[in-house]
């Protein structure tokens, strides 16, 4: 993944939070990582970077995103960034423990780029992450500039 990807993670679990961070960095993934205890967090974050995009920086953000988040929900958030012309290009990876087929549908119906499901235990937790950490070493995601 290039450099200038930021990754956003909103995830109000702090340990999830940590060990996504954690092993994305064990898979390689060195890019600078915000993390948000909320879906409102999120929002508000995003709406202020969406005011300073430059088309002539070069920026690019990716969102891994909970569901079950307080505040404003995970499936809510990615339902305004797809709806909003600056924020949908915004690749947006859902990380959550609900694996019930109608909300899968749902995220990918709203537009998210992926969906996994995050395993009870500990290590099939850790093995997904760096899973998902060689996937991003890979993947282009694209830039914000040239709205």
């Amino acid at each position: 993944m290039k450099a200038d990807i930021t990754i956003l993670i909103a995830e109000d679990d702090e340990g999830h939070a940590s060990l996504i961070q954690k092993n994305l960095k064990r898979s390689g993934i060195s890019n600078n990582m915000k993390h948000f205890l909320d879906g409102q967090e999120t929002m508000d974050y995003l709406e202020e970077v969406k005011g300073d995009i430059d088309p002539n920086k070069r920026i690019g953000y990716l969102l891994l995103l909970d569901i079950r988040m307080p505040k404003v929900d995970g499936v809510e958030v990615l339902r305004r960034v797809k709806e909003d012309s600056k924020l949908r290009r915004i690749p947006v990876i859902m990380i959550t423990t609900t694996d019930d087929p109608r909300e899968v549908q749902r995220c990918h119906e709203l537009g998210c780029s992926n969906y996994i499901t995050k395993p009870i235990d500990y290590d099939k937790f850790v093995k997904a992450i760096r899973q998902l950490g060689l996937f991003l070493a890979v993947v282009e995601v694209p830039e914000m500039n040239g709205f």
